[in-house]
Order: C-alpha cells, then sequence, then structure tokens
C-alpha cells in the first residue's frame, strides 16, 4: 500500500491521468506479488493496467529460488555448495582433482567406454553457483557429475592424508553428502530441470529478441516440463538407480517406510514409503514449482498481449500483418481505448497498410515496434495510419524483450563497488552511463574529450 500511494502521488505531481496506466512491469520480488502486491492494487484502480513480466529479470535464477520452496531441494544446494567448498578452497585439491579425473579418462580411453577426439574429454573442474550469474547452477550441477568420480577420491584422500582436524571434518561430512541416494537422486532431478529451462532462460538474456519465436519457446518448454513429470519417472528413476549402481552408492527398500532422521521416522511421514517420498515429494513437487512458476510469469494474457506485439511486425519483409488475430485482441484488451468505430477504421487501415508495405522499401524494412512508430512520424503517414500509431505507442508500454535493464542493476555492482563506496551520485551515473552505453562512447576518442575539457576550462578563465 505504501509503494502504491507514493507511486500515485509521483504521477499525480507531474499530472499524469492514473486511469490511463496500460502496462506494469516488475523484477518478481515478493512485494508485486500477483493476488496481494501493488500488482493486485493497481488492478483494482486501472482494469486495463496489465501485467506482462518483465524478461530482464533472470529467469532461471526464479526457477531456482521456486525450486528450492521443495525443503530437500534447497538442503541439496546447501550441501552441494559444501561440497565444492572443500574441493576448490585449496590449489592443491583442485591440482589432485584434475589429476585423478586425467586418471580416469585414461582408464576409460583404454577400455573404450569413450572415444577420444577433438575437444572431447576436457579435465574441467567444479563450478561454483552464484545467485548473481545466468545459468550458474545448471553449470555447478553439470561440472559435479561429470567430476563425481574424481571428486569422491579427492574427497577420501583428504580424510585419509589430512593433518588438520577441521579438514578432516569437513570432508567426511562432504563425503556423507556425496554417497547418499537423495543427494544423487536430487543432483539428477535438478541437472534435469534447469537443463529443459535453460534454452528458455538464455533466450531471454538477449538485447534483440523475437517475441513471437520466445512465446513459441516458453510454450515448448511448459510441454516439455508437463510431459516429464507425467511420462518421464520410470526413465529418470532409471537412470539414477544404473548411476548409484556404477558408483557403489546405497539405495533405500522403496517398499519400506521413509525415515526423515537416523532412527525413526517423522509422526506425519509414519504412512510414507520411500518412493512416494521420492517420487511425489522431490520429484512431482519440484517440477510443480516449475510450471507454477512458468505459468504464473506467462499466463494468458501476457501470451496473447505478446503475440499482438509480434503480430504488427511480421518476422519477414514479405508477410503481412495479420489482421484477424490483431483485432480480436484490440477489442478484448482495449475497450477503452478503441470504441466499436475506431476498431472497424483500424481494420481498414491495417489493409491498407498491408498494400502499401508491399510496395514502399522503407515500410518493407521495419523489424521492431519502436522503429514501426518512428517511420510513420518522419514519413508523415501517422496521420493516414493514426489508429495503427496508437495500437502500436500502447504495445509499447509493455515492457519485455530485452535485458538491458538488468545488465544496468549489474552494472552498478561493477562501478561502485567496495573501493568505491563514497562515490557520489552524480558521478556514479556519469559512469554509469558510458558503461552501459559504451557502443556510443566508443565513438569518442580522448583526444577530443581532452580537447573539450580545455575549451571548457578556458571559458571559465575568461569569465
Amino acid at each position: 500500500m505504501t509503494l502504491k500511494t507514493n507511486l500515485w502521488n509521483k504521477l499525480l505531481q507531474y499530472e499524469f491521468d492514473t486511469s490511463k496506466i496500460r502496462g506494469q512491469g516488475y523484477n518478481g520480488a515478493s512485494n508485486m506479488r500477483e493476488w496481494n502486491g501493488l500488482q493486485a492494487l493497481v488492478i483494482k484502480e486501472c482494469s486495463y493496467a496489465y501485467y506482462v513480466h518483465c524478461f530482464t529479470h533472470r529467469l532461471q535464477l526464479a526457477l531456482v529460488v521456486a525450486a528450492r520452496e521443495v525443503i530437500p531441494v534447497h538442503q541439496f544446494f546447501n550441501k552441494l555448495s559444501c561440497i565444492i567448498n572443500v574441493i576448490c578452497a585449496s590449489s592443491k585439491h583442485q591440482d589432485e582433482l584434475q589429476k585423478s579425473k586425467a586418471i580416469e579418462i585414461k582408464h576409460l580411453l583404454e577400455l573404450g567406454e569413450i572415444k577420444s577426439g577433438k575437444r572431447r574429454n576436457q579435465v574441467g573442474t567444479l563450478t561454483r553457483a552464484g545467485d548473481t550469474r545466468w545459468g550458474s547452477h545448471f553449470h555447478s550441477v553439470c561440472s559435479l557429475l561429470r567430476m563425481f568420480n574424481a571428486t569422491r577420491v579427492v574427497v577420501e584422500g583428504i580424510i585419509d592424508d589430512s593433518s588438520s582436524y577441521s579438514q578432516r571434518g569437513d570432508a567426511t561430512e562432504a563425503y556423507n553428502y556425496l554417497m547418499s541416494f537423495e543427494f544423487v537422486f536430487i543432483l539428477h532431478l535438478m541437472k534435469e530441470l534447469m537443463g529443459k529451462t535453460d534454452t528458455l532462460s538464455q533466450e531471454f538474456q538477449k538485447k534483440s529478441q523475437d517475441i513471437g519465436n520466445a512465446i513459441h519457446l516458453v510454450s515448448a518448454t511448459k510441454k516439455s516440463l508437463d510431459d516429464f513429470r507425467n511420462n518421464g519417472w520410470e526413465r529418470f528413476f532409471g537412470q539414477v538407480c544404473d548411476f548409484s549402481t556404477n558408483h557403489k552408492i546405497d539405495m533405500a527398500y522403496f517398499s519400506a517406510l521413509y525415515k526423515c532422521g537416523r532412527y525413526r521416522p517423522l509422526q506425519k511421514d509414519n504412512h510414507v514409503s520411500f518412493e512416494h517420498f521420492y517420487r511425489v515429494d522431490i520429484f512431482i513437487c519440484a517440477l510443480d514449482k516449475q510450471l507454477h512458476e512458468l505459468c504464473n510469469r506467462f499466463d494468458n494474457n501476457a501470451v496473447e498481449l505478446l503475440t499482438l506485439s509480434s503480430a504488427l511486425v511480421p518476422r519477414k519483409d514479405s508477410e503481412v500483418i495479420n489482421i484477424d488475430q490483431i483485432c480480436p485482441l484490440v477489442e478484448k484488451y482495449y475497450p477503452t481505448d478503441f470504441d466499436e468505430q475506431e476498431i472497424i477504421r483500424l481494420r481498414y487501415q491495417l489493409e491498407l497498410f498491408n498494400i502499401e508495405k508491399t510496395n514502399n522499401q522503407q515500410l518493407c524494412g521495419i523489424s521492431t515496434i519502436s522503429e514501426l512508430c518512428r517511420i510513420l512520424a518522419e514519413s508523415k503517414k501517422c496521420e493516414a495510419y493514426g489508429l495503427i500509431e496508437r495500437l502500436a505507442r500502447l504495445v509499447l508500454i509493455l515492457p519485455v524483450s530485452t535485458a538491458t535493464t538488468e545488465r544496468a542493476f549489474s552494472a552498478m555492482n561493477i562501478c561502485k563497488n567496495r573501493l568505491r563506496n563514497k562515490m557520489s551520485d552524480d558521478f556514479l551515473a556519469s559512469n554509469l552511463v558510458v558503461y552501459i552505453e559504451n557502443e556510443n562512447a566508443q565513438m569518442f576518442d580522448s583526444e577530443s574529450i581532452i580537447d573539450e575539457f580545455k575549451n571548457l576550462k578556458g571559458r571559465q578563465a575568461e569569465l
């Protein structure tokens, strides 16, 4: 409510009409939640202030957070950090890890289980998961799976040879985690989940984005997760069992009662078998969290609005605007911005625009909605196609398509670090402009900037 009050006061200060709010975009923080947050409060007063989740928010990190709502998954990531810290905290241990992996690769090549070739059988190392890095959790899980046997050998060596009781204690704890079936099960599950959503997450990081393809990718990702949830258990569980057998990891008797502790089950788990725990409480629950997160971010309204924005600018120059797709969406989502007569006129304007587009080279080169508005203004066609321009401006309000904003926030951590903590806001803003707009900044050479400063000092001296 405080956020909403401050927002309204700021809009009224600049004499904006709050009833004309048409788009909302946030980074998915808890105080922006759909049911009781700022988003819901705005919609109560402006029913056409549609919310399309900002693609700049790191999607895969949000999906990791959603998965961690399942308690065993949250515990898994803590255990994963513990194992990686035991190895990566020491350069000696990292050298031993790479040496052990090289020996393993040589042995497998001799047995003929793997093949040699260019860029094959790289030694690598373990990767830390970082909450501010795209895809780092996925890479961390994959690195441990790839280096699993070598990691086990190094941890066993630390337990046997280390003279420090703290190192032996940490290594023993890491070894117990590594060789437990629950850890291995969730390790494989996280690889599958994050692997299925990685392509979608990487696509949304691009500065320029084909929204139509992105929406199809969202639907494909949802379907992939749903198919895996409903039909993938047998294949997945078989892979985990094979991995456990190959690495001599003890498996529980799945028909037995699940024991949360070492000696006795919790009261609520008295009638829960191990199979139920792994299949329902972890496998299905984690997948449901992923699907729920994706459905919240890309609901039917958001998908239709993004479809509208992509339909205004066909991907190929030879294609024309799909009028039958646009007009129903305009009638549904913008009834206060277009009356019945204007919707009829919009259809005819789109027909004329399609005809002119095939004959006008300038209109054929349009690739984005913002470019559409610019060319209509420069060619003075905005008067003839006023309804198309109005629709394009409404669609531009929806905060989608690039990761520029997120990169700007990341740049703040680079420009204003611990050593520059006393940097003033004005100086920080100037540095950020140069850093974020580096493509434009490269157009200026050092000599021209020095000459500009000299001229400025000269004028001050004359005054």
